[in-house]
């Protein structure tokens, strides 16, 4: 297990910001750079050629998690937000930027031909040509993790040999709100109404179906403008994290979304901003241009589930997908589970039978924060 955990934080090390290379915002957003990838080469991935043909992602970079409207990005653009990680893809590997067949981002809140038009500029502040093409993909909180499945599907099929698969939101920018009037037809459906439920809801649905309690959730998320002028800062840390948070400062929070309910705004995710990028190619070209292999893609699959209860999609969609790959749950060492809430996160860790020690290690978006479209990619 302690070799497990050790191989995938090291792994996990080259998304962490440093001090010596950090994100800078302000009035020269061309000073901004991105965290360094500390991760190496990892020769438990080295595979024969037989596996030449295999997806793997050879770099990957992101910017802090801040906080949204009162974090340290709460006066950046969202395609500044995007180009240092795009940017820093290119720089630290070598790759001429002409070859990237596409890149797709995930992001959730923003109207979708607008987001698709600030990633476009994004691309060209980092350096892509206009040949390069972009799209954005929005699966809600997985849409990050849908980006690289894409770009990782696209490779495969032999559409192209290298792709970007990336995320980003700004929920500063882009606040969660209905706009439009909403079809009357939906009252004739009780599984379309759910889809209008806010997801605090959900979560107090999901403790109450299940019976996940408030000491459960409580402890799922304790786990080790004054002149109006502009000037560059540093950011170097994600500056969510409450280190010193306790059970008992937690037990003394209100519930937020039903009165006498369970879910509090010390056992849910942050509202955050933040962007992420993977690079990702076949392994025979990465072999062939000297890169290292951070990992292998497998396989991906989505499962639709109750929207009443949406949270509770990793219980059903991580079986499938280590069946994909021909394996069993056992044999997974660590895993990454969406944390939206921590009465769906403590569900779907019981529904599964997982060891507590192997999930989310590294800390999820209780403490880390949550910028929806981009937690895929971290």
């Amino acid at each position: 297990m302690e070799k497990a955990i050790n191989r995938q934080r090291l792994l996990l090390e080259h998304l962490q910001p440093s001090v010596s290379s950090s994100f800078i915002y302000g009035a020269d957003s061309s000073s901004i750079s991105a965290s360094a990838c500390a991760a190496g080469d990892s020769a438990a991935y080295h595979r024969t050629s037989a596996f030449g043909d295999d997806v793997v992602i050879v770099a990957a970079y992101r910017t802090p998690i801040c906080k949204a409207k009162r974090g340290s990005f709460k006066d950046t653009y969202p395609d500044d937000l995007l180009a240092p990680v795009l940017k820093a893809l290119i720089e630290k590997t070598n790759v001429n930027p002409s070859e990237v067949g596409d890149i797709v981002v995930g992001s959730v809140l923003a109207p979708g031909s607008q987001r698709a038009s600030e990633c476009r500029m994004a691309a060209f502040y980092a350096g892509f040509p206009e040949t390069v093409p972009i799209r954005t993909v929005n699966r809600q909180c997985s849409s990050g993790l849908q980006a690289v499945a894409d770009v990782a599907s696209a490779i495969r099929a032999g559409f192209y040999d290298i792709g970007i698969g990336a995320g980003l939101e700004s929920m500063t920018a882009n606040p969660m709100a209905w706009e439009g009037s909403v079809n009357p037809k939906v009252k004739a459906f009780e599984q379309a109404q759910n889809c209008l439920l806010p997801m605090g809801i959900t979560s107090e649905n999901v403790a109450h179906r299940f019976g996940v309690t408030r000491q459960e959730q409580d402890q799922a998320a304790i786990v080790d403008p004054k002149t109006g002028d502009e000037k560059p800062v540093t950011i170097s840390i994600d500056d969510g994290i409450r280190p010193n948070a306790s059970l008992s400062d937690l037990a003394k929070l209100k519930a937020v979304f039903k009165k006498d309910g369970s879910t509090t705004a010390g056992n849910s995710s942050q509202v955050s901003d933040g962007a992420g990028a993977v690079l990702l190619m076949k392994r025979s070209l990465a072999v062939q241009k000297g890169l290292p292999i951070l990992g292998v893609f497998r396989t991906f699959a989505a499962v639709g589930v109750d929207p009443a209860i949406m949270g509770v999609g990793p219980a059903v969609a991580i079986p499938a997908a280590v069946k994909a790959a021909g394996l069993e749950l056992d044999d997974i060492d660590l895993f990454e589970i969406n944390e939206a809430f921590a009465s769906q996160f403590v569900y779907c860790r019981k529904k599964l039978g997982l060891d507590p020690e192997k999930v989310n290690v590294n800390g999820g978006a209780m403490a880390l924060g949550h910028p929806l479209g981009a937690t895929g990619i971290y």
